[in-house]
């Protein structure tokens, strides 16, 4: 199915099953443990080996020996596989596309915890002891791991949007210069944001099986289609020769975008040992071996008139990564998010020898929006206007960079309107460190979300059988968001049965391919694979029963037409029907610019004595088109927001910069928010369709959920102490000898 034209009147607009909060339909085998996860797939795999990672103990260097006399000698080893061997066990090993270093590194190391070899043995815990047995030579060579310092001398880099790798360094729109020197109100300021780690529940985790020349991985991934071509391309194998099967995944946030080393060791184990082999990353080499989000330093330059319109935008920010890779697209929403004739954006790339930098939830608008919404406050304040009104004040219903370019949809306003009653902003004391709760400074703080709707091609198939049940088949993944509920809401909507009259398979290369878990456009896409695969069954229905497919109506679990009705188990007959598709995309998107918008509105208490920070609400309004299942997209919501308060209060890898890893690569010290630290979260989706989207109407939540929150929790807290931090995160030690003293 092209989707060329905006999308009119469908059956999903019944909303009988879309739209409604269903409980999920996989939480019952969640919460009983029975969940089939990639680690514990012991129903298909029996007795399978156990593998253990190597890390590099140098961060830039290379391996002069590698003496593993000692490892394979110990008891239970079954083999060991290095650099030196691997080459030998596949036709040709290489690198995929998406990685930017080798998932088996050696002799040369281009980063610390790259994996240099595997041992796998009958246990865990004797691969685990053979491991350390490994004795590596080393020739230590100096690297790049000062951000700060290689930012000097980094060039500009194209690409500012996120889209396209043609564009040019610094992209202007009018004048910003003239602009911003004639500005009467000026803001120029710098904000930094640190690394920061996915740390999900579950670790990057597979379990291999070879037979004969063919490949099957049980692996933690959210995307299988481009999973199964990178691991294909890296062992030199037919693309038919590799199966990826993930139906559960226990948190990802982008972290499992890519095929990372568990799945390419656990491969190149089995191979070597001859019988399965399962792998899962240790703690430590999650947070070093794997990706994260990187560090940024930006500069944000404001010009307005004195009555609050913007005539002056600039934005620039610095990261860095590995050779060879890209920056983070820090500046990527300002070119959309408010309105103002001259603009410039403009990004510059490091170079560092640090692990890869890569997507983590709402990669560029995340790190953006956490120095751009404290810069609007900050200009709000200069000009003496209130936060909320200023953000009014400067909405645009075009894309500024391309005036003749609408949005698709655009209720930013409604949102901070909304929100603004919702939570009470009138009683909020415009100058900041007044209101006062004991010993405790009271503040509250808002920011605007934006994150953009993305459209990709995705396949689905569905069948029906001789019980009137519904099958739906595509390798969509579940990264705990909730899409085999949505999923089942589409097909139950679309073929007028009951929800326990849908089966849903997901995570399966062997189904027709989908757009995957990530970049918040899962479930649109998804959903609009399977409404399209839907739509070419109930024209088979049809078809069979000689009905005019224009004039059905499936409901009931039947099939009607005039005076006539049939069952769909008697319409599927003993042999059943089947139909697959997919949703492909004309040009709606290029016509029309598609974005996402919240409001985020935060209260804090920050302790007047010793600097602690304690959120005492929150609210979100998110206008996201469609709503497919409002339970399931408040959790992906809360969840954003609970995220965002980490990233705020205490989120931060802390760099070595002699050695050149992450000092606190593990759950005890990278610190991130647990239950006690969350207080009410409130969440309200504005009554929202986009006929420009999708046939389903709908956008995304997952990513825009995060998407300013941090910088709500920054302004609340200026508001509650008059201190203004302006680098994450805002740790106590940043304001605590700077607070207003109690009288």
């Amino acid at each position: 199915m092209k989707f060329t034209t905006p999308a009119g009147t469908n059956p999903i607009d019944q909303l009988k099953v879309v739209g409604k909060p269903h409980d999920r339909i996989d939480g019952k085998f969640k919460t009983t443990g029975t969940a089939p996860y990639a680690y514990e797939r012991h129903d298909a795999v029996a007795n399978p080996a156990y593998g253990f990672v190597v890390g590099s103990a140098i961060a830039k260097g290379r391996i002069n020996a590698i003496d593993l006399s000692a490892a394979r000698a110990a008891p239970g080893v079954l083999a060991i596989v290095t650099a030196d061997n691997a080459g030998s066990l596949v036709p040709k090993l290489g690198k995929g596309k998406m990685n930017t270093a080798k998932l088996l590194g050696g002799p040369e190391i281009e980063h610390y915890h790259q994996a240099i070899a595997v041992v796998v043995a009958e246990t865990f815990e004797q691969a685990r002891a053979a491991a350390s047995l490994v004795q590596v030579d080393y020739a230590r060579t100096q690297g790049r791991f000062d951000l700060a310092a290689e930012l000097k001398r980094a060039p500009l880099k194209g690409n500012s949007s996120g889209e396209g790798s043609s564009a040019p360094p610094v992209d202007r729109v009018g004048d910003f210069d003239k602009a911003f020197a004639a500005a009467p109100v000026t803001l120029d300021a710098h904000y930094t944001t640190p690394d920061q780690s996915h740390a999900m529940m579950e670790p990057h985790a597979s379990i291999a099986r070879w037979d004969g020349d063919k490949l099957t991985l049980w692996t933690s991934n959210q995307m299988i289609a481009w999973g199964k071509g990178d691991v294909a391309l890296t062992l030199g194998l037919p693309k038919d020769n590799v199966r990826l099967i993930s139906p559960y995944i226990g948190g990802g946030f982008g972290g499992k975008l890519f095929v990372r080393t568990d799945a390419i060791m656990a491969a190149l184990g089995a191979k070597a040992a001859g019988r399965p082999v399962k792998v899962a990353l240790q703690r430590p080499l999650m947070f070093n071996n794997t990706t994260h989000r990187p560090a940024t330093e930006q500069r944000i330059r404001l010009g307005a008139t004195r009555d609050g319109k913007l005539t002056a935008i600039a934005h620039e920010s610095g990261s860095g990564d590995l050779p060879g890779g890209g920056p983070e697209t820090a500046v990527s929403q300002t070119k959309l998010l408010y309105a103002g004739a001259n603009r410039l954006t403009a990004m510059r790339l490091a170079v560092l020898d640090l692990p890869e930098g890569n997507a983590m939830r709402a990669p560029g608008e995340a790190p953006g929006l956490m120095a751009l919404e404290i810069a609007m406050d900050e200009m709000a304040e200069k000009l003496g206007m209130d936060p909320v009104a200023f953000r009014i004040a400067n909405d645009t219903q075009v894309d500024p960079e391309k005036p003749t370019r609408k949005f698709s949809q655009r209720q930013l306003v409604e949102c901070l309107q909304q929100g603004a009653d919702r939570f009470g902003w009138s009683k909020r004391n415009a100058k900041p460190g007044q209101v006062r709760d004991g010993q405790w400074l009271i503040g509250m703080g808002v920011a605007s979300g934006f994150r953009n709707n993305l459209l990709m091609k995705s396949a689905a198939r569905v069948g029906l059988d001789a019980k009137g049940v519904i099958t739906v088949a595509t390798d969509m993944t579940d990264i705990g968001t909730g899409t085999y509920t949505i999923i089942a809401q589409t097909a139950a909507e679309m073929m007028g049965v009951d929800m326990d009259k849908v089966v849903v398979l997901l995570g399966d290369s062997s189904f027709p391919a989908s757009a995957g878990s990530g970049g918040q456009w899962g479930a649109n896409n998804s959903t609009a694979g399977v409404y399209a695969a839907c739509v070419k069954l109930r024209e088979a229905v049809a078809q069979k029963l000689g009905f005019n497919s224009a004039e059905v109506e499936f409901a009931d679990g039947k099939v009607k037409s005039g005076n006539r009705s049939v069952s769909l188990a008697e319409a599927a007959g003993s042999a059943g029907l089947s139909a697959e598709d997919q949703i492909e995309y004309g040009d709606l998107d290029k016509q029309f610019q598609q974005s996402t918008f919240a409001g985020h509105f935060v209260e804090v208490a920050v302790n007047a004595y010793t600097g602690e920070t304690r959120i005492r609400r929150m609210l979100a309004v998110c206008a996201a088109g469609r709503i497919l299942n409002p339970k399931s997209a408040r959790s992906q919501v809360i969840g954003a927001m609970t995220m965002g308060a980490g990233g705020a209060l205490m989120e931060e890898l802390a760099v070595d910069k002699r050695f050149g890893f992450f000092v606190n690569h593990d759950l005890a010290s990278y610190e991130v928010p647990v239950h006690a630290d969350i207080p009410h979260q409130e969440v309200i989706f504005l009554d929202e369709t986009d006929p420009l989207s999708s046939p389903m109407k709908a956008k995304g939540v997952g990513e825009l959920g995060l998407c300013g929150v941090a910088a709500a929790i920054a302004n609340a807290i200026y508001n509650a102490t008059g201190v203004r931090v302006r680098d994450y995160p805002i740790t106590l030690d940043k304001h605590l000898a700077k607070l207003p003293q109690l009288v």
